[in-house]
């Protein structure tokens, strides 16, 4: 006979444990997903208030909406819709603020070495592309921060977003061509040229 007192429980056990009201089976969901929901709303809005806020309505909405929640399908894509549709939300209510986003531009900027000269030319680079990201509209933005910050697939994206993997595709490509032409032609640091995806 196994012994699964160490073992950890898969989403689906939690989830069906939160349909019976199971407020521990939530807390262990939360800490599951925390990080990930709480960087994608910061990256998104700009504010690590909003976003704290926005982290903990996520987390309503499952309690709240446990028992339409399908065990047997992953729980990220679910979590990821509801965080960026509670970013669009704060955003429409025009309170969002063009702030730097931190996270994904350290994802986005790759190391450059740690020479002093070199260190003052990384920090120069991130400020520029924090400002091209945050000037993308709220759609690339969200493309984005999906693709890069959480590294989903563009199949994963377009269920989140509910949309055609095509439109996901497209707002890819014209944020990458946005920020290229905010940031000039030196951009052989971005993923995709030196991943070799042109």
């Amino acid at each position: 006979m196994l012994d699964t007192t160490d073992r950890l429980p898969d989403d689906k056990e939690l989830i069906e444990r939160l349909q019976q009201a199971d407020l521990d089976a939530l807390g262990q969901l939360f800490e599951r997903y925390r990080t990930r929901v709480y960087r994608t709303a910061l990256a998104i809005v700009h504010e690590p208030q909003v976003a704290e806020d926005i982290l903990q309505d996520c987390f309503l909405k499952v309690y709240l909406n446990a028992a339409r929640i399908d065990p047997t399908r992953p729980l990220a894509p679910w979590l990821y819709r509801v965080t960026v549709n509670l970013s669009y939300t704060w955003l429409s209510r025009g309170k969002g603020r063009r702030t730097p986003i931190d996270h994904v531009v350290d994802y986005l900027v790759s190391p450059m070495g740690h020479a002093p000269d070199r260190v003052a030319e990384q920090v120069e680079m991130r400020q520029k592309v924090r400002e091209a990201i945050a000037d993308l509209n709220i759609d690339q933005r969200v493309v984005i921060v999906l693709y890069y910050l959480n590294n989903l697939n563009l199949q994963a994206i377009s269920e989140i977003l509910d949309l055609p993997v095509g439109t996901v595709k497209s707002r890819l490509y014209y944020a990458r061509e946005n920020l290229r032409s905010k940031l000039g032609p030196n951009v052989a640091w971005l993923p995709e040229v030196a991943h070799g995806y042109i």
